[in-house]
């Protein structure tokens, strides 16, 4: 999630009470509405697009990726009358996490809105950041395409379901307070296709992804300081989000997520139905940060407890963005019982806040 000041002013407003005056507070009872929820919301303070997913190359190598792209609006004054005067700003991130590498390859993008930089459209997805872009085509399928110095990709991701509304209804609590929200929803099971150029070299690559859209003006809590996610595709068709919200000890302050049967029954679990066991630490020897990269996932259906192991693809997948104004934390691939997915951790290293 990132990039410089323009990502941490985002990821530092989101534990800070919003202003009702100047941004909408999330609710329950508003119903979502597509293409136009797939496009940008910007009177609200924050919004992302995520993608996270698995490629597998012609000869059979296995490598992870993600591409981000956020949506921010600063706190001015709307009636300033400057062009200038940065109303929206939107930022990107993207990684490989490459085995035969052992750590994390990523790249970057941010601008203000408007000058043809960086726009981010209403009424459908189209969001673009100079040359890095992720959209919705009239197909139904999303395509990105990003370039780094150490990687590009080119990628189109087919829907196989509908479209998976978390929380109540696409309201998802984050905590127990008022606006402590998002709307949000997903797009699991996503078959991808593409091409992937590293080293000169371009190859077809093909795998399943996951795709996460959310909106909020708030989010945290003010005593939250980072969280445990992770979204899963499982290889019968069902899919599982998870999370947990943390506090200064790491104790969990509220939980929750979804799960997708196989024939498309969605279980919804609340803060007592989601736990995140850790099983083993990785410190970073580049920041000194202790991350719990492998654990265990427990959830409790209906039809009993359900234990998933989240093993990372490797261990160093941490983004340490310091020389740059970015935070550190980390977000990576791993494998479970009869899937795999992503694995994203933040606050390990200084709590998301001023």
């Amino acid at each position: 999630m990132r990039v410089a000041l323009a990502l941490f002013l985002s990821l530092a407003v989101l534990v800070l009470p919003a202003r009702a005056q100047e941004y909408p507070v999330v609710r329950p009872g508003v119903p979502l509405s597509f293409p136009a929820d797939h496009g940008a919301h910007p009177d609200f303070r924050t919004e992302w697009w995520y993608v996270t997913g698995w490629l597998r190359t012609g000869t059979g190598e296995e490598l992870g990726f993600q591409v981000t792209f956020f949506r921010t609006r600063p706190s001015i004054d709307p009636a300033n009358p400057s062009r200038f005067a940065p109303a929206q700003v939107l930022f990107a991130h993207a990684a490989l996490s490459d085995p035969g590498v052992g750590r994390l390859l990523h790249g970057e993008r941010s601008a203000r809105e408007g000058f043809g930089l960086a726009e981010a459209a209403t009424g459908d997805a189209a969001i673009a950041i100079r040359d890095w872009r992720l959209a919705r085509q009239p197909d139904g399928r999303w395509t990105t395409q990003v370039t780094t110095p150490d990687f590009a990709y080119t990628l189109a991701f087919q829907p196989t379901q509908e479209i998976f509304l978390q929380g109540d209804a696409g309201f998802s609590r984050k905590g127990t307070g008022e606006g402590e929200a998002s709307y949000y929803y997903s797009l699991p099971q996503l078959v991808v296709a593409g091409t992937l150029t590293r080293d000169g070299r371009t190859r077809e690559v093909t795998g399943r992804a996951w795709l996460d859209r959310e909106w909020s003006s708030q989010f945290l809590s003010p005593g939250a300081t980072g969280w445990d996610w992770t979204g899963l595709n499982f290889d019968d068709g069902g899919a599982l989000v998870a999370f947990r919200i943390r506090g200064r000890e790491e104790d969990t302050i509220f939980a929750g997520g979804s799960y997708r049967r196989p024939d498309g029954m969605i279980v919804r679990l609340g803060p007592d139905d989601i736990r995140f066991e850790p099983v083993r630490r990785w410190r970073s020897g580049a920041t000194g940060a202790t991350y719990p990269v492998e654990q265990v996932l427990v959830v409790r259906l209906p039809e009993g407890e359900r234990r998933l192991p989240l093993q990372p693809l490797f261990d160093d997948q941490e983004l340490d963005g310091r020389a740059g104004g970015l935070p550190v934390y980390w977000e990576g691939a791993v494998r479970t019982d009869g899937g795999r997915g992503y694995l994203e951790l933040t606050g390990y290293t200084t709590p998301l806040s001023l």
